[in-house]
């Protein structure tokens, strides 16, 4: 072999090497690039997704202000339904007296039990009490029409159905 062909041969590897290193710098460049690409794209998603997660935040928080706001709101009307509801035991209690005072004027109710116990404060007493005055006037006598030989009879079942409220107590007026 000669030198000429050495050298050929030398040129040639060199060549090959040179092809080679280009191929494997290009190829690097390459992978870099999309590399890059990858991250910026992996970048963008991910502040895609925090945006996201802000925006559900976000939703999160007012929720949670719409239901302390409903919590706020129930308990407001639960306060005016316990205001409502006294003054409503207030009123009834003045109606009960207003009636009991009736019933003291009225001649025709027999308010023999109240005697005894002039103004009960129980509960149990009242409710009894007012029981025992229903029927007192329940079985009241009405005055009789015209024609009737005593002035007075009694009312029939049928009558006292027609003229009672939704629980079986008359009107009254007050």
């Amino acid at each position: 072999m000669d030198s000429g062909q050495l050298v050929g041969i030398i040129v040639g590897i060199v060549v090959v090497l040179a092809i080679v290193a280009v191929a494997i710098y290009f190829g690097r460049k390459r992978k870099t690039d999309a590399d890059r690409n990858r991250a910026a794209e992996m970048r963008e998603r991910a502040e895609a997704d925090q945006l996201a997660a802000r925006e559900h935040e976000a939703k999160a928080a007012r929720a949670e202000a719409d239901a302390k706001a409903a919590e706020v709101e129930a308990e407001r009307l639960r306060m005016q339904a316990r205001g409502t509801q006294q003054e409503a035991e207030t009123v009834r209690a003045g109606a009960e007296e207003q009636l009991r005072r009736a019933d003291d004027v009225d001649p025709d109710v027999v308010t023999t039990e109240r005697s005894d116990a002039p103004h009960q404060d129980t509960q149990h007493q009242g409710t009894q009490h007012q029981e025992e005055l229903r029927r007192d006037r329940g079985d009241r006598e009405r005055p009789a029409e015209a024609g009737d030989a005593a002035g007075f009879r009694e009312d029939t079942a049928a009558e006292r159905r027609d003229t009672e409220g939704p629980h079986g107590e008359r009107p009254r007026n007050l």
